[in-house]
């Protein structure tokens, strides 16, 4: 009997990681040979190799798409070119059946390489408007998949499918009074979980360290801070702060009540899908392309966040909006509640084989 191979590719966030991790265990259940290709000081290297070591995992070189001008960039196309040539090693050595590409600077190499050996290609776009690599990489993948239905209508019809997100199966597994203890919470206050995505985010971090005793007043706070940023001279009871964290995500978020957070696609999706109420704070334009301010703004189209721009954040309105949320969060979950708008990865396993194989 033949060995069934997949490549996986994707990383530079933990966003461009999530999906890819949601779905291995499904592939590694199926007996099928599971490939990871990512960079080699990438964020992916940690998850993948921490969360599935019966995965192998394989290493290209990696130019990064910046908008901004910098020496790297004259660099970083003689990194892509090299990036090719790795990944087509790679791939004429392991013969996947097919690869599966979640974005990030790290897939284009891959996709290219995929593209030249006539490999089926199945991407995943996560946010509301495509990634810069993803749009490099679209024209060449067999099949599209998308998480908000707006972003298929400007894709090709013959190649895009909505979708919604992909969460992991271990989100609705995770127990509230495991979380608690955890932290050494107790039930006299709601839990506020704060959270700046896999990077952190400065601005989210100092406006909960600035306004600390206030908010403790009324909250217990667990704050995923992101690497460096942890001020250990702050902990305290009521107050558990987290550089990053692993297999505890999943009762820490089950032990939230509300949430404050970023807006990238895969996060908020999963609060969506625990029905937590978010008070979202996008990456601001100036920062990024935008697409966080896209996400969010569908999020509280459909009555499932409140949202505070970047530019708008103050002490004032961050209290205020966040009071308005948890007096409201009955309001918020009845919406949440109304909506179904992801797949599991058990069902993401089979759509996934179904459109590839009548892709080959």
């Amino acid at each position: 009997m033949l060995t069934k191979k997949i490549v996986f590719t994707g990383g530079g966030s933990a966003g461009h990681v999530s999906v890819n991790a949601a779905i291995i265990p499904e592939f590694l259940k199926q007996d099928w040979d599971v490939t990871y290709i990512g960079s080699k000081k990438g964020i992916e290297k940690n998850i993948i190799e921490k969360e599935f070591p019966e995965v192998r995992y394989e290493t290209i070189s990696v130019g990064k798409f910046r908008r901004y001008l910098s020496i790297e960039n004259m660099k970083d196309p003689f990194r892509v070119i090299k990036g090719i040539f790795d990944a087509r090693k790679i791939l004429k050595r392991e013969k996947p059946d097919f690869i599966f590409s979640k974005g990030g600077f790290v897939s284009v190499p891959v996709v290219l390489a995929g593209r030249m050996l006539k490999i089926p290609i199945a991407i995943h776009e996560s946010d509301y408007t495509p990634g810069l690599a993803n749009k490099i990489a679209m024209p060449l993948a067999s099949k599209i998949f998308t998480t908000f239905q707006e972003t298929e209508k400007g894709l090709p019809q013959e190649k895009a499918m909505y979708l919604g997100a992909v969460l992991r199966d271990g989100i609705f597994k995770g127990s509230a009074s495991a979380g608690k203890a955890f932290c050494g919470f107790t039930s006299k206050k709601p839990v506020l979980l704060v959270m700046g995505g896999s990077l952190g985010a400065v601005k989210i971090n100092n406006l909960i360290t600035d306004n600390l005793d206030a908010l403790l007043m009324d909250y217990q706070i667990i704050h995923i801070c992101g690497k460096g940023h942890v001020k250990p001279e702050l902990k305290q009871p009521g107050y558990a702060p987290f550089e990053f964290v692993h297999e505890e995500l999943f009762d820490l978020l089950a032990a939230a009540d509300v949430v404050v957070s970023r807006a990238g696609s895969n996060s908020i999706f999963e609060f969506l899908g625990l029905q937590k109420p978010m008070l979202l704070i996008p990456l601001s334009a100036n920062a990024s392309r935008g697409d966080q301010i896209l996400n969010a703004s569908s999020f509280e189209k459909q009555g499932f966040c409140k949202v505070i721009q970047e530019e708008e954040l103050n002490d004032g309105i961050f209290t205020d909006t966040l009071a308005e949320l948890v007096n409201q969060s009955g309001v918020y979950q009845d919406k949440m509640r109304q909506k179904r708008p992801f797949k599991t990865a058990a069902e993401m396993y089979d759509l996934l084989l179904e459109v590839m194989t009548a892709k080959k």
